[in-house]
């Protein structure tokens, strides 16, 4: 009689070390690529939140038919450089003048009223937006 060796049944007593170190790969790959998606998505939000100088449009006021005044409150780091544009609007929504403000004074917030010549009698003023260098 010989003695036949019979082998464990498969996946009964544990997982093979093949398997363990797959398990263990899958692991260490899904962190990382949950860590580079937090990553790019930081940077992209950094990018878009990162504006250093945004403005609102506190009021304007029509004072002559060949300029408006609008009064300007900016927001800015302190060392921030820019500027702002607005336009002046006639009554049928056409541009009727246009000026780039600048920002450079070193302050956090800037108050400022400023003059737009016009080609003819505004109606409104728009401010369009805000560029840093």
């Amino acid at each position: 009689m010989s003695a036949v060796r019979e082998g464990l049944p498969e996946g009964r007593y544990g997982r093979s070390a093949d398997e363990r170190a797959d398990r263990k790969l899958k692991i260490v790959g899904s962190v990382l690529g949950v860590a580079l998606l937090a990553l790019i998505g930081w940077f992209g939000y950094d990018y878009i939140t990162g504006q250093r100088i945004s403005a609102e449009l506190i009021k304007f006021g029509v004072t002559a038919d060949d300029r408006v005044q609008v009064h300007l409150e900016v927001r800015k780091d302190r060392d921030a450089k820019g500027s702002c544009t607005v336009r002046a609007l006639a009554e049928d929504g056409g541009e009727v003048g246009h000026k780039d403000v600048r920002f450079d004074r070193a302050a956090d917030r800037i108050d400022e009223v400023v003059t737009v010549r016009t080609t003819a009698r505004a109606t409104s003023a728009q401010l369009l937006g805000c560029t840093s260098e």
